[in-house]
């Protein structure tokens, strides 16, 4: 998730398309947090590690 939200905000800025760079930037966002609680050993959609 993390690598797609990098891939199309990179690709947003390029084209300067808005959509893409917002939806690129939540999901950078929303993989981070997701990655951030399954290392500290959370428990995130029922499932001890994220990857």
């Amino acid at each position: 998730m993390i690598t797609l939200g990098v891939i199309l905000l990179v690709i947003g800025l390029l084209v300067s398309v808005p959509v893409l760079t917002t939806i690129g930037a939540v999901l950078l966002v929303v993989g981070i947090v997701l990655f951030a609680l399954g290392a500290a050993g959370r428990a995130v959609g029922g499932r001890k590690h994220y990857y």
